[in-house]
Parts: structure tokens; C-alpha cells; sequence
């Protein structure tokens, strides 16, 4: 089968690992190990994100070149930002990792989208609208002065922040899905941010969402 995503498995323990690894097996989609090349996407388990977990994250995304799905226990919400700032492209909770969703983490992940759960999206929201406040407060420049963002990628980036898919921005917006991924790559490729996630991130940490 072509164009299968090559993923490489890490957890803390065999048992972890082996569970994630027989749930991907089932998927024709998924080639595991990175067996006949390097992986394109990094799967870490982790229970809790302390400073060597958060290494590992920096490690495989910078170091290794790959992209990151993250399964974890629990996500604090101050480390949220840092987490998405490594590169990971999808947090998955590791009670909800079930077999369809760890394979819709990593096919999303393959692409450069982002895929977080709903709560923790309403965490980064929150977590980023406070920061803009407090840098509003110290006098810094206004919302958007410097991004550079045109009307068309604010208008794209605001609707991920809200959750939708290429496919439902594409019909909001009246564009084709081409459309939108070629907005979502300008952007990653020209403030070099890593996935979908990142973009929505820089986005509300400017102030410009």
C-alpha cells in the first residue's frame, strides 16, 4: 500500500506501548516503527509532562524532524502552550485512545493539522485571552499590528481557533479546500510554525484572535 504514515511508538513502560501498538495494527493506513525509512509522525505516551517528558517532545520534533501526537493522562494547563509550542500536533487523553482515534490523531498529524480534545482547546483559548490582557495592560502594541496577517488567513485561522476542519472552513468561507491548505501552509511556512495548532497559538498569543 502506498503512502502509508511511518510512526514510531515511545512510552514509559512495554505495556503502554504494546496497547497503542496493537490498536495501530489494525490500520492498513499506518506502517509502524518506521521499518523501511525514517517516521514521519512521533506517538509519545506520557502520564504527566514533567521536564524530561517535555524534552522528549522538543527531542523528536526539533532534533528528529518528525511530527508529534501526544497521549497523555493529564495536560496541566500551564503546560499546555509549551506542549504546542514543541510541536505537537494532536493530544489525544489516554482513556479516550481508541484505535479510530489514534488513527485519525496521526493521519491529521501527517498532514500538518492539529487535532486537540474540545476542552483542552477552551484551555488555550482562555489561557492565551488572559496573556493578551495582561500584555495589553503593559502598554504593548495593539492586536495584529505585526502579524502581517491578511484578511483571508485571519478569517481562516479564526476558524480553526473555533474547531472546524479544511472541509467546513472551505464551505464557510466559500473557497475550495485547496484554498484553505494552501493558507494554512503560507502560514506555517512564513512565521515557520510547525501544524494547525502552533498557527492558533501565535495567533491568540499576538492578540490577533
Amino acid at each position: 500500500m502506498t503512502n502509508r504514515v511511518r510512526v514510531t511508538v515511545t512510552a514509559p513502560d512495554p505495556i503502554s506501548r504494546e496497547g497503542v501498538l496493537s490498536q495501530l495494527r489494525r490500520h492498513p493506513e499506518v506502517e509502524l516503527d518506521g521499518d523501511s525509512g525514517p517516521a514521519a509522525v512521533a506517538l509519545l505516551i506520557e502520564d504527566t509532562l514533567d521536564e524530561a517528558a517535555l524534552t522528549r517532545l522538543r527531542r523528536a520534533v526539533r532534533g528528529e524532524g518528525v511530527r508529534a501526537v501526544l497521549v497523555a493522562g493529564t495536560v496541566r494547563e500551564h503546560e499546555l502552550l509549551e506542549v504546542i509550542e514543541c510541536g505537537v500536533g494532536a493530544i489525544v487523553w489516554r482513556h479516550e485512545a481508541t484505535a479510530q482515534r489514534l488513527l485519525h490523531a496521526v493521519l491529521t498529524t501527517s498532514r500538518g493539522g492539529g487535532d486537540l480534545p474540545a476542552d483542552l482547546l477552551g484551555q488555550l483559548i482562555g489561557q492565551m485571552g488572559r496573556l493578551h490582557r495582561g500584555s495589553a495592560r503593559g502598554g504593548t502594541e495593539p492586536p495584529g499590528s505585526f502579524l502581517g496577517f491578511t484578511k483571508r488567513e485571519g478569517d481562516v485561522v479564526r476558524l480553526v481557533a473555533e474547531g472546524f476542519d479544511t472541509s467546513e472552513i472551505a464551505m464557510e468561507l466559500s473557497y475550495s479546500e485547496r484554498t484553505v491548505k494552501n493558507v494554512m501552509h503560507g502560514l506555517t511556512t512564513r512565521l515557520h510554525l510547525r501544524n494547525r495548532a502552533h498557527v492558533v497559538a501565535y495567533a491568540l498569543r499576538e492578540g490577533y484572535i
